[in-house]
């Protein structure tokens, strides 16, 4: 397995959106390859979730995993691969929080997510697979879906006012706005094609 390099926001893949991948083409060599060097990826970059698009591959592909939480990750995460995700349905209530990504290297944004989502995808041998999300889990992965859309969590903020380097969000904000907040109000912040329901 090798370290794939990470796209910064600004490189073109990142606002374009990917391509989807076959049943067939996940069983290549290929690209069994690339999902093993993105998750080694993303062990070694401290992520919990890593999108094609973000180590330059414009594919509908992405990876989460955390198995063992610390800090302010408060839920483990098994490692999931998936392709082609498409969300079937989110809850209308929202949860704000602190997000960072790989590609926005060194700062903090305070963003509205739905609470809860189902999900329907491919794994990486091909088989379909649904998978329901709540907290944390379900935040993850309506990030590394929005990778796929070629959008990055700044878009999902409504106040940028609420945008810190790392060092400053601990310092200033953490204990200013706590780890959470929910909000039913918020913007809506599912993937464009999704059905929000209350029963997601």
């Amino acid at each position: 397995m090798s370290i794939l390099k990470v796209a910064r926001l600004g490189q073109p893949v990142l606002r374009q959106p990917a391509a989807p991948v076959s049943a067939g083409d996940l069983r290549e060599t290929g690209i069994q390859r690339l999902l093993d060097d993105m998750i080694e990826t993303m062990v070694d970059e401290g992520g919990v979730g890593l999108a094609a698009p973000q180590v330059f591959q414009a594919l509908r592909v992405l990876v989460l995993g955390d198995p063992s939480p610390a800090g302010d990750k408060a839920e483990a995460i098994p490692l999931t691969v998936l392709a082609n995700p498409r969300l079937v349905a989110c809850s209308t209530e929202r949860e704000w929080a602190w997000e960072g990504c790989l590609s926005v290297p060194g700062l903090r944004g305070w963003v509205p997510r739905a609470t809860r989502i189902a999900v329907t995808a491919l794994d990486r041998h091909g088989r379909t697979v649904h998978l329901e999300a709540e907290g944390f889990l379900a935040r993850v992965l309506q990030h590394e879906m929005d990778h796929l859309d070629g959008v990055v969590y700044l878009d999902r903020m409504p106040d940028m006012r609420r945008l810190a380097f790392v060092e400053e969000h601990a310092r200033y904000w953490l204990g200013a706005t706590g780890a959470a907040a929910t909000d039913a109000a918020a913007p809506a912040a599912c993937s464009a094609g999704s059905v929000p329901t209350e029963d997601a």
